[in-house]
């Protein structure tokens, strides 16, 4: 005899949330355009200041960081103390081997482990900030590329994604300041 009891959903309740491409309320497509929109913008922005600052673009380590923070608002590696923090501390990482080793791919590469345990053991994993060791060291640059463009590029870009986030979606970014 057929209960006419509510069937339980716990089955259901165990599966996996199905994503489709409009989301579940119509607006996921709307949301990705948006922060597509708001990358290519910043990588326009990125490029404009790289001319006239007269630095080339392949030195500013920003495009990576662009998509993460504005493609992935949620990542903890997209919050400002993971921007802002891992750009300075693999820079730092990055001055220190080439202090210490002179201009090489081997520096190169060990300052990039280096800044990953840095990052790390700082709390300010930022994966694309690891591109920064690397050009330190094959470039040779001078001690100022920690503040300009990187320290004055990871603040911005955290305003920048600050006001662009929230102008869609209040309060939506960052989830934590620090």
């Amino acid at each position: 005899m057929p209960s006419s009891a509510p069937q339980s959903s716990a089955s259901s309740d165990r599966r996996a949330p199905t994503r489709t491409f409009f989301g579940k309320d119509g607006r996921t497509l709307l949301l990705w355009c948006w922060q597509g929109l708001g990358g290519t913008l910043a990588v326009a922005a990125m490029e404009i200041a790289a001319y006239f600052g007269e630095t080339p673009l392949a030195l500013i380590p920003f495009a990576t960081s662009i998509v993460l923070v504005l493609g992935m608002p949620e990542a903890e590696a997209a919050q400002p103390r993971a921007l802002v923090g891992g750009h300075l501390v693999s820079t730092l990482v990055g001055l220190a081997m080439l202090a210490a080793f002179g201009r090489s791919e081997p520096a190169a590469a060990a300052a990039v482990g280096l800044a990953m345990v840095a990052m790390r053991a700082s709390g300010t994993m930022h994966p694309p900030a690891a591109i920064n060791p690397i050009i330190v060291v094959m470039e040779a640059m001078k001690p100022g590329f920690l503040l300009v463009p990187v320290g004055l590029g990871a603040v911005l870009l955290s305003l920048y994604a600050f006001g662009w986030h929230n102008l869609a979606r209040r309060g939506s970014w960052p989830l934590r300041w620090w």
